[in-house]
């Protein structure tokens, strides 16, 4: 069928009385010669959604490539063929969902068509947090988990994240969200299922269940310090306008941390997020409100959750700053809570980050008698690492108790991170003592971004291909001794559409297109010596990765 024949015929079966009308309206136009009205209904029938990095995500509205009812409708009855195929039980399948526009009307659909699969459906508490999810599937001995969010993407969208455990992943791998040949498989199944609205719902087999409390109590846990440190830490908390402000005010309090307060503005869920151009605290201006806020009371700390308060963002008191605050980088954070965690783990413990966080996280481990491992980007690589105890990656996302949460949580992370910055408090350091020492032990670490946001996909693919048919030679000065594609696999790891730069100076690049938004990204980190006695030398290492920006930039073209 030509593409407006199959648009009609996705309107024809659309579930949906909204997104059938935009779509059919579209055929008509487009019918008619509309050629913008054609256009658009490329972009709406431009292939089925596909399991990226964290799952499905896309614009809301109507058609195969957009996030809505009949989408998420095929996607759960695709998933469930695969669980009744593997569980040897009837399949357990726990739902949850944030406060993004359709979330509800989502994760009810998908809930009355595991129902009517014949699966067991546990229906959490709706509009809560992504963590509430991972760590259900593992506690209620879920083979599935589904969390409709899209995280800290734009209010236009939303995604469709899924968890395998209980009897169907039973290694390492158990209660962490799909990869490899599960996605396959569940998309096959997904492309074999019925139109939207042929596929059978019901509300026989769906039970409400509330493991907050459970939750809380986990996450309060791993708290430590005195009474009187955790009372005396003052910190500013905020939501970003998602599900995890209440939670996590919560959590922290439980675990000691009385003196929290909220950014009420941004502390009830709003799927406009209308105080920050991007719902994603590591943006430019993100935090303004959390900041002034802090200024005014005071505190000591400031923490924010992203939308689904999977990610936790910390900032610090900084004289040398124009607002009085800076923003620790997702590595900084990653550095400073694994050397935190490091000094009370186990002698077996495992420590694990993504190829494009620093690589201070293994000289972390090291230095401690620990093991290390690197993985592909994403938590659904890093949380199924044998043994692990802590993982991040440089998207500010930390996993700080894979035995329960296997995958980044930052609700449990601000508990961590309130710990540490309590007992810095009652020394008298600061973050930047702590790094600086850090520097002293293994060498300074600086990592910074670099990343092309584009509105046409095939420059990212362009800009891949002038890097690897064009290696860079030198870089900053200094010689590259390795160019690696690392689609071929590196290392252990599978391929990935990623490729890394390394110089004699000690300095890496990884490039790679997003597995989420249309950006291409760029990860670089440069390593500096210490000299005993000397000054840290932090504007050596910034100087060097501006240059390296330049260089590499231009060396993509985009």
């Amino acid at each position: 069928m030509n593409l407006i024949e199959r648009a009609q015929q996705w309107a024809d079966h659309d579930p949906n009385p909204v997104t059938a009308e935009e779509l059919g309206s579209l055929v008509q136009a487009a019918r008619e010669g509309d050629q913008d009205a054609e256009l658009e209904l490329a972009r709406a029938m431009n292939g089925p959604l596909q399991f990226g990095t964290a799952g499905l995500r896309g614009e809301i509205g109507a058609g195969e490539s957009r996030m809505n009812l009949a989408v998420v409708i095929r996607a759960t009855a695709g998933l469930c063929a695969v669980l009744l195929k593997h569980a040897p039980r009837t399949p357990r399948v726990v739902i949850g969902c944030d406060a993004r526009y359709g979330s509800v009307d989502f994760a009810h659909a998908a809930a009355r068509v595991a129902s009517a699969a014949g699966c067991e459906v546990l229906l959490l508490p709706l509009m809560n947090p992504t963590p509430l999810t991972a760590f259900s599937v593992r506690e209620l001995d879920a083979d599935a988990g589904i969390m409709v969010t899209a995280s800290h993407n734009p209010p236009r969208d939303n995604g469709y994240k899924v968890y395998l455990g209980g009897t169907v992943v039973t290694d390492a791998g158990q209660g962490v969200q799909i990869v490899p040949p599960f996605d396959a498989e569940i998309a096959s199944a997904i492309a074999s299922a019925p139109f939207a609205d042929q596929i059978a719902q019901n509300d026989e087999l769906i039970v409400n269940v509330d493991p907050r409390e459970d939750y809380i109590a986990r996450a309060a846990s791993l708290a430590s310090g005195s009474a009187e440190s955790k009372a005396d830490l003052g910190i500013t908390l905020t939501g970003m306008h998602g599900v995890g402000a209440a939670l996590t005010k919560k959590v922290l309090e439980e675990a000691g941390f009385t003196n929290v307060t909220l950014v009420a503005e941004q502390a009830d869920p709003d799927p406009d997020f209308p105080t920050v151009s991007f719902p994603n605290p590591e943006e430019p201006g993100a935090l303004d409100l959390a900041i002034a806020h802090a200024a005014a009371h005071g505190s000591d700390l400031i923490i924010a959750v992203d939308p689904d308060a999977d990610r936790c963002a910390l900032a610090v008191p900084d004289s040398e700053s124009a607002t009085g605050w800076r923003q620790l980088s997702g590595d900084e954070i990653g550095s400073l809570l694994g050397e935190f965690r490091a000094q009370s783990a186990p002698s077996d413990a495992v420590f694990a980050n993504s190829i494009v966080s620093s690589r201070l996280l293994g000289k972390i481990a090291e230095g401690h008698g620990l093991k290390y491992q690197h993985t592909l980007t994403g938590f659904k690589w890093i949380a199924r690492v044998p043994g692990l105890y802590f993982g991040y990656e440089e998207a500010i996302g930390f996993c700080p108790d894979p035995s329960r949460v296997r995958d980044k949580d930052g609700i449990a992370t601000s508990v961590v991170a309130a710990s540490l910055f309590a007992q810095l408090k009652t020394q008298g350091r600061s973050a930047k003592d702590e790094l600086e020492r850090m520097a002293r032990l293994y060498g300074l670490h600086v990592t910074a971004p670099l990343t092309f946001r584009v509105d046409r996909l095939e420059l990212i693919a362009e800009g891949m291909q002038r890097l690897r048919a064009q290696p860079l030679t030198t870089l900053a000065g200094a010689e590259v001794e390795g160019v690696v594609d690392l689609s071929k696999g590196w290392d252990g790891l599978p391929g990935t559409d990623a490729l890394m730069v390394t110089t004699t100076a000690g300095d890496r690049v990884i490039a790679r297109p997003s597995g989420t938004e249309p950006k291409l990204k760029c990860y670089l980190e440069v390593i500096l010596p210490v000299e005993e006695g000397a000054e840290v030398p932090w504007e050596a290492a910034r100087a060097r990765l501006e240059s390296i920006k330049v260089e590499f930039g231009a060396a993509i073209g985009i």
